[in-house]
Parts: structure tokens; C-alpha cells; sequence
């Protein structure tokens, strides 16, 4: 009996541990609203991943196109989400997508590490990532939701 208590509490500390290591990869972070995004809505399935900021104007105008688009791509199991380009956090993160119109998910931690999305310098961009995680395309200027569906069903249709 006293032989086996070392192993039992080895094994107690290896669980503990693979617990802890499985909590560190779901935390994806939360949304414009201060909601946990689950980490589900990022893994397995195509992704759209949008920069954007106030300040940028195509961005403006991009923003109702991701609106109507975003509710169509969820019928597919494609997440559509945006990120801020100057990082706001909290309130200005949750003020800023408000004062856009932006109904679709707004992460307000960057992904980019995550899927390892290059960096850009202009706006807004848009990367679509694979149900792998592998970024397919990266997309500089503003879309339309016909040209990001149109994409989308050839990127998917090349596998």
C-alpha cells in the first residue's frame, strides 16, 4: 500500500498537469461584448479572419458586407471574425465595433500567432484559413460578400 502512493500522486500531478495544458490551448480569449469565445468556433472549420479600424475607411464600407455575410457562412460552419487593427480592449473595443455597425464576432485577442497570420501594413485585410489552420489566402482591400463567398467555395473546392 505505502508502495503504491508515490504512483497514485505522480498520477494525480500528471493529470493536474494535462488539465492545466488543455485549459492554456481553449483560451482564445473574448469577444466585443466581454463573452468567452469558445475555443470550438476556431478550430475544425474554414475560418475568416478580418482587420479592421475606425480610422479606415474602406473599412467602413466593408463592414455591412461582413454583416449580411457572416449569418450565410455560419450555415456552412465558416467563422466569420473580426479583429481590431489598433488593439482596443474592453469598453473601446466594445465602443468602437458598436460605433462600425459590427454584428459579426470581434475577437479581442489577435489570432494571428494562433494561425500565423503575416503581418500588414495596410487595411483592411482578410485572411481565410482552412479547417487545418493553415492560412490559404490573404486578402489586401476591401471585399464584397459575393467575392469572399466565390473565393471561399474555390479555396474549399481545392481541398
Amino acid at each position: 500500500m505505502v508502495e503504491r502512493f508515490p504512483r497514485v500522486i505522480g498520477l494525480m500531478m500528471l493529470l493536474i498537469a494535462a488539465a492545466v495544458l488543455a485549459g492554456c490551448k481553449a483560451d482564445v480569449g473574448v469577444d466585443q461584448h466581454g463573452q468567452k469565445v469558445a475555443v470550438e468556433r476556431l478550430e475544425g472549420q474554414w475560418l475568416v479572419i478580418n482587420y479592421w479600424a475606425e480610422w479606415c475607411g474602406p473599412c467602413r464600407s466593408e463592414i455591412p458586407e461582413l454583416n449580411g455575410l457572416a449569418p450565410e457562412l455560419e450555415k456552412q460552419s465558416i467563422g466569420l471574425f473580426g479583429v481590431n487593427f489598433d488593439g482596443l480592449q474592453g469598453e473601446e473595443l466594445s465602443k468602437a465595433a458598436e460605433a462600425l455597425g459590427i454584428e459579426f464576432t470581434v475577437l479581442a485577442k489577435d489570432p494571428a500567432e494562433r494561425f500565423g497570420l503575416p503581418p500588414s501594413d495596410a487595411l483592411p485585410v482578410t485572411y481565410i484559413v482552412d479547417d487545418q489552420g493553415k492560412v490559404r489566402e490573404r486578402l489586401l482591400g476591401e471585399q464584397t460578400a459575393e467575392g469572399l463567398k466565390a473565393r471561399l467555395a474555390a479555396l474549399r473546392q481545392e481541398g
